[in-house]
């Protein structure tokens, strides 16, 4: 476990982040590997009782039998790729927590992000760490405190690893703003501590 690295909000919880992880070579290899061989589909969401197909893609990794559901869509996790697995250790190895899930999001370009959220469902162990590693186009990355409404943002860098944890996700809502001044694409994965 890899300490040192700042809180960056004050209250209710704990985001560290820690930066680029990845030399620059292995980002390149990781981004186009993740691109092509993972089995990504895009994704159907019930907004405001209407069911929409989303242009981001997702995908989701997991030990045996671990489902996740969300937006009223359940997920089954595909098993581990060799690749998966290395960035899991790679990512533990900074976090000093294990996971056993991972949520990818493959973003296009900027028209593409993601609305305020907490990743807070049953299927999620309580408090756990949630560690999200970045690749490709640098994202803003948008936080809101529920009760306070304060504000915070950060850019996640290429290469990035920015972990959540503690009572984070009862407290702070997260969003990725879109943005038309990005045209190149973004893959997040997001791994997460599940009960079994």
């Amino acid at each position: 476990m890899i300490t040192n690295f700042p809180n960056i909000i004050n209250q209710d919880g704990q985001a560290h982040y820690f930066g680029k992880i990845i030399n620059a070579e292995q980002k390149h290899i990781y981004f186009n590997e993740l691109l092509n061989k993972i089995e990504w589909t895009n994704e159907n969401l019930v907004m405001f009782g209407k069911e929409i197909t989303t242009k981001r893609k997702v995908a989701f990794y997991a030990d045996h039998l671990i489902e996740y559901t969300y937006s009223n869509k359940t997920k089954k996790g595909l098993e581990w790729t060799p690749l998966l697995i290395e960035i899991k250790q790679l990512v533990s190895s900074y976090t000093g927590s294990n996971y056993n899930a991972c949520l990818l999001n493959l973003y296009h370009d900027g028209a593409e992000g993601m609305g305020w959220h907490s990743d807070d469902e049953k299927e999620i162990i309580p408090n756990s760490s949630i560690a999200s590693l970045s690749l490709g186009a640098e994202r803003k990355f948008a936080l809101k405190h529920k009760a306070t409404k304060e504000a915070k943002s950060i850019l996640l860098e290429h290469g990035s690893l920015l972990e959540m944890l503690g009572s984070f996700q009862k407290h702070w809502l997260h969003s990725m703003p879109k943005s038309k001044k990005i045209v190149a694409p973004r893959i997040n994965l997001t791994f997460r501590q599940m009960h079994t």
